[in-house]
């Protein structure tokens, strides 16, 4: 029992055959490397490639300066937090330097009171 749309050698070599022809019709009607129209897409995608690099390379630089303004950002910031640290220091370092300078007036005025009272002291013994 055959199938009806069983194909032959004969039938098969014929449709390769044509189908063979079709390619090559469809190869020779292809437009040529000098045909204008070709030429006239080719220079338009050129035309865009060569505006998508300029848009990327725009892109690229505005990042850059992006970056660079950040970088300098930081700078400033990390220099005024360095500057507040060294003079936090030294507004504790002169704190501490008044604070030991008060302590040793106060105990040369004790010092001088009791030197003062012991001078009566011994003022009245005598």
């Amino acid at each position: 029992m055959r199938h009806p749309t069983d194909n032959g050698f004969a039938d098969r070599r014929k449709a390769a055959a044509e189908a063979k022809q079709k390619l090559l019709k469809k190869f020779a009607s292809a437009p040529k490397a000098d045909d204008p129209e070709l030429a006239a897409k080719l220079a338009e995608r050129q035309a865009n490639a060569a505006a998508r690099e300029a848009r990327r390379a725009e892109r690229d630089r505005l990042k850059q300066e992006e970056n660079a303004r950040h970088l300098a950002e930081a700078a400033a910031l990390t220099a005024a937090a360095e500057a507040e640290q060294k003079a936090e220091a030294t507004a504790r370092e002169q704190a501490e330097r008044d604070r030991i300078a008060r302590v040793v007036a106060d105990e040369a005025e004790r010092k001088a009171e009791r030197d003062r009272r012991y001078a009566a002291r011994k003022a009245r013994q005598r």
